[in-house]
């Protein structure tokens, strides 16, 4: 099925967007952003229209959704007006920067009957996939510990304008807006977190007001144990890792590849083991098209069905919610308890 896509925010992330609805045959129509010179030549470079607010993008009649590929504290606005035109909705992680808002948009486009994805791509990973099989198979056993490592490195031009890693408009720094990703594929792989507690250091490398250092302990809703790092002051920086010990055995992704299948007495589909890893460690862009074109076909057919995506609002929020409780716990200096 051959979607028109409206794409709101022209910044890097939408050229990934823009290469990957290319290859699957969907249509990018129509464009905006803040920057116009930025915005018209996104919209030459992709054969698009470009419009001058995001309100045009909303109700243009060749939309059939509109991907939102802004800074997080911008999302319930072009969310109202899909609503009222009745056109379904995609938004960069994370979801929104508080609960709140992510609340009202799962119910705003819930009311309206449209769909809301929200763009998490690396549960589309071959390694992610087959994991998230093999665990409920009982591959690994009863799961004890599962953690995630992101110990990247951003340089100082990273961060070099104001609203980079600020509260209001990107919610926070390291954990929000690199380890989201790590946080929405434990939690999709092991299940809810029980409770946390964390610490941060603010500002240790960079001159921004929220973490570019922060880590947590978690206990999930099966028992089992983990930890979550995250930085973007480890400089050159690392591969992302996720890692997760049952009592079969062991299993590591690192980047976007399943790197270690260390499992007892393993039957079943072979593991997509291999070495050739793709992650933004150091440059935000070094990351693999393939499970943004799988992430945009499911919700093409989440689309086409009715069925959710397998990214959706709900569980946006839920990646949120454990975010949040992080720097809760960070500020505060308690053990937080989510619902």
């Amino acid at each position: 099925m051959s979607l028109r896509v409206g794409i709101i925010g022209t910044g890097a992330i939408s050229h990934k967007h823009a290469q990957a609805y290319a290859n699957i045959g969907y249509k990018v129509t129509v464009c905006t952003d803040i920057n116009e010179q930025a915005g018209r030549q996104f919209a030459e470079k992709y054969g698009a229209q470009f419009l001058p607010s995001y309100e045009d993008v909303c109700r243009h009649p060749e939309v059939d959704f509109v991907d939102v590929c802004t800074f997080p504290d911008f999302r319930l606005q072009p969310l109202k007006i899909c609503a009222e035109t009745g056109k379904h909705i995609q938004v960069q992680k994370p979801i929104s920067t508080n609960l709140e808002t992510a609340r009202e948009m799962i119910e705003t486009a819930r009311r309206a009957g449209i769909q809301l994805g929200v763009v998490s791509q690396h549960r589309f990973d071959d390694s992610s996939q087959f994991l998230y099989k093999a665990i409920r198979a009982g591959r690994l056993g009863k799961i004890l510990q599962a953690d995630a490592y992101v110990k990247w490195y951003r340089t100082p031009e990273y961060y070099s304008r104001p609203i980079k890693g600020s509260w209001a408009v990107e919610g926070g720094g390291a954990l929000i807006n690199q380890a989201i990703h790590q946080v929405d594929v434990l939690r999709w792989l092991i299940g809810g977190v029980n409770e946390l507690f964390g610490y941060w250091q603010l500002a240790a490398l960079h001159k921004i007001e929220s973490e570019d250092v922060v880590c947590a302990l978690l206990r999930y809703e099966n028992g089992a144990t983990g930890v979550i790092q995250a930085s973007t002051a480890f400089w050159p920086g690392y591969t992302e890792r996720i890692e997760i010990h049952g009592t079969k055995g062991t299993a590591i992704i690192s980047g976007d590849k399943l790197t270690t299948w260390d499992v007892r007495d393993d039957e079943g589909e072979p593991p997509p083991l291999a070495k050739d890893v793709a992650s933004g460690a150091s440059d935000p862009m070094a990351i693999s098209l393939e499970p943004f074109e799988r992430q945009f076909l499911d919700f093409g057919e989440a689309i086409r069905t009715g069925r959710p995506p397998l990214v959706s609002g709900e569980e946006g929020y839920r990646a949120l919610e454990i975010v949040l409780a992080v720097y809760r716990s960070c500020r505060e200096g308690v053990k937080v308890t989510l619902s």
